[in-house]
């Protein structure tokens, strides 16, 4: 009862003056809505990114070919030559545990459909690669192991290049030109969106890889492998033998630097990871100092609220309060108005948090323990730096307080 009497005082010492009550938590609001869109982009980012990284399949594995340099400049994985028909071979049948592989060749170029040309990004896969990336058709089928062999002129397309160049009419059963040669499209895909490294999946073309280094790339190696390992509690032996069987195929010595790069989906979140979470500590830090300036605020406010009541401290302290019982008063003020604050700020946060989503398409999540712990800091800020001017106003003297004009 002490408690709730307490209180009531305290809301009715924050309503004299609402204005500067409001004002005084205008900085508990900016650092806990800052808080909340923070946290809010950070999980929004790491479940795009978890998506992203999903989407290349379950259990795979990238296997990339070296850099070559030219002129002293390192010109990125793939531009060596290093992965051939025989490592393909030898991954198949030589390393345990391995589901599967596909091997990637490519090559980019103008294709055409009656009137409608588009420029596309073209690989050449094996029959594996969907069952690997565990990619549906939305409509055909995919290509087949003989389709493969024979180099057949057959491709499956993404829904981006199938949009751009057949509109909302059926593409599978049409017949494309690349490069001047007639492809049948047997399969379209389901969009899939962005991959990890912002590009879209769905703006592309799939065709059989010996097709590819046939009639397209001219290729005679091949730019990676994608490895699928048969369980993910397998992927670390899996990797470990990839890299045994391609060192010896490349008669690569003791100690000499690898010609391949392999890396694993897991890597590959961390990867992107390690970045985004520089970009969510610097905002943390900034709505961290958000909150710290809203606390000196409060402090500032119930410093002056002390000197303005002092005469009432003494009056309370003659009648027979103690000591606690006003620091009980002031602190409870204090984090009345942190407290408030904090929830308006959650509020702000919020309704910034879809803004962001609706006019830039950033993905935003906003987690019930974000929300807690931003009110729950509130409150930590309200009694911090409520304390000192509360614990002044219970050492003042009464008489010399009745004395205050």
């Amino acid at each position: 009862m002490i408690l709730l009497a307490t209180l009531r005082m305290a809301v009715r010492a924050l309503l004299r003056n609402v204005l500067r009550t409001l004002l005084t938590m205008l900085g508990i609001i900016i650092g806990v809505a800052a808080v909340i869109v923070v946290v809010a982009l950070g999980n929004g980012a790491r479940a795009e990114l978890e998506a992203r990284v999903a989407s290349l399949g379950q259990n795979v594995i990238m296997v990339m070919s070296g850099s070559a340099s030219r002129g002293g400049v390192r010109m990125g994985f793939g531009s060596a030559p290093t992965l051939t028909e025989a490592d393909y071979a030898a991954l198949q049948t030589e390393v345990p545990g391995v589901a599967g592989v596909s091997p990637e060749v490519r090559a980019s170029g103008q294709i055409a459909y009656g009137n409608q040309n588009t420029s596309v990004d073209i690989r050449g896969v094996s029959a594996s690669f969907f069952d690997i990336r565990s990619w549906p058709m939305a409509d055909g089928e995919p290509f087949s192991e003989q389709d493969v062999r024979s180099g057949a002129k057959v491709a499956v397309i993404g829904r981006t290049t199938k949009q751009t160049l057949f509109g909302d009419e059926p593409a599978v059963g049409q017949v494309i030109r690349i490069r001047n040669a007639p492809f049948t499209i047997v399969g379209e895909l389901v969009p899939k969106g962005s991959s990890s490294f912002g590009g879209d999946q769905d703006d592309t073309l799939y065709v059989p890889y010996t097709s590819a280094m046939r009639r397209l790339s001219r290729d005679t190696s091949f730019r990676s492998f994608l490895v699928q390992a048969a369980a993910a509690d397998q992927i670390p032996a899996v990797t470990n033998e990839l890299a045994s069987l391609l060192r010896q195929k490349h008669r690569i010595p003791e100690g000499g630097p690898d010609d391949f790069i392999i890396r694993t989906q897991q890597e590959i979140a961390e990867f992107f990871d390690a970045s985004q979470r520089i970009m969510r500590a610097l905002l943390a830090a900034v709505a961290g100092v958000s909150l710290v300036v809203g606390g000196i605020g409060i402090m500032n406010i119930m410093l002056v609220s002390v000197t303005e009541r002092t005469r009432e401290i003494g009056v309370r302290l003659a009648v027979g309060a103690r000591g606690r019982d006003i620091l009980l008063q002031f602190l409870i003020e204090a984090v009345t108005l942190s407290v408030l604050g904090g929830a308006l700020g959650v509020l702000a946060g919020y309704g910034a948090a879809k803004l962001l989503t609706a006019r830039t398409q950033w993905a935003t999540l906003i987690s019930p323990d974000s929300v807690l712990v931003a009110v729950a800091f509130s409150a930590a800020i309200g009694i911090f730096f409520g304390f000192y001017p509360a614990r002044r106003a219970s050492q003042m003297d009464p008489i010399e307080a009745l004395r205050h004009e």
